[in-house]
């Protein structure tokens, strides 16, 4: 996200950073991805192979390369308590998910892109500790642990 909380223009990200493609599929590979339809929509290639993708839709019933839920909870309901589930988008799916976080993954990008229209949602940042910043040319790759 921006300075400003941009994640989104017009059903893209509002720049390319291959280092952040690559951590990304570091971090979720061999595991759950949970999206919206329209992130889902978003990607080129369909689901994002090595891990199991959950898609958030009142509108789709089923997916050739997903499963489709009509909720979070519905979704939930589907892993295990010990399988690690990332949230990967729009800001409605990270709205409803934060409060259910344990961790948060924050790539923080230097940029403010021009024509951002979808934000990350504000968070309260004394409810959590960030326990990694790992500055790169223009980004920072950054982790954060909810506290008790």
């Amino acid at each position: 996200m921006s300075p400003h909380r941009a994640i989104g223009s017009h059903g893209t990200l509002p720049w390319h950073i291959p280092e952040d493609l690559a951590h990304f599929k570091q971090l979720t590979w061999g595991h759950t991805v949970l999206m919206g339809r329209k992130t889902y929509e978003s990607l080129p290639h369909g689901a994002l192979p090595g891990r199991r993708n959950i898609v958030l839709s009142q509108t789709l019933t089923k997916l050739p390369d997903g499963e489709v839920c009509r909720s979070l909870k519905e979704a939930l309901a589907l892993v295990s308590n010990d399988e690690e589930v990332f949230v990967m988008g729009g800001a409605s799916v990270y709205r409803e998910a934060l409060p259910w976080a344990l961790r948060i993954f924050i790539t923080l990008v230097d940029e403010e892109p021009e024509a951002a229209d979808t934000f990350f949602p504000a968070f309260d940042e004394s409810q959590w500790l960030e326990t990694k910043h790992e500055q790169h040319p223009g980004f920072a790759f950054t982790e954060w642990i909810k506290q008790d």
